[in-house]
């Protein structure tokens, strides 16, 4: 009898645990799927940032879509169709979306570029290699020395 108790009380408990941790799985994915989203109310904040009454709501809309088993993909497929791209917390690559992800490394290597310029040219920028001393060169500063000493 003790044994079937033991049993069904560790049962019970890996229930739980496994009810836990299942539950914690989907809120992980409920936030990070809201984290590509951005609150359409909101100032500059994601879904997950966002304590708005929207924001709460899409995340309840994200974890009932979850337990129908529907992807990532189809439920930010989903708040495309009801808000437009301008939900997407990153542009899409794609399009004018592209263009954006172009144009920051472009205009990361031109800084670069007029940065090194700019040090080239300055006066305590990076110096010409220096020459060779001349034999004339070398016997002045070799007087020079016999004379220090």
């Amino acid at each position: 009898m003790r044994r079937v108790a033991r049993f069904s009380v560790g049962s019970l408990i890996l229930t739980f645990l496994a009810a836990t941790m299942a539950a914690a799985s989907t809120e992980d994915q409920v936030y990070a799927i809201a984290r590509e989203l951005m609150c359409p109310v909101c100032a500059g904040q994601t879904v997950a940032e966002s304590s708005s009454t929207l924001a709460v709501q899409m995340r309840q809309i994200i974890r009932e879509r979850l337990g129908q088993g529907q992807t990532r993909d189809q439920i930010i497929a989903y708040f495309v169709a009801q808000f437009g791209e301008q939900v997407l917390a990153s542009p899409p690559r794609r399009g004018g979306g592209l263009l954006i992800w172009l144009i920051a490394p472009a205009a990361l290597c031109a800084g670069f570029a007029v940065l090194q310029r700019f040090v080239r040219r300055s006066p305590g920028g990076a110096r010409p290699p220096r020459s060779q001393p001349t034999p004339r060169e070398s016997e002045e500063i070799a007087r020079q020395l016999r004379e220090m000493d």
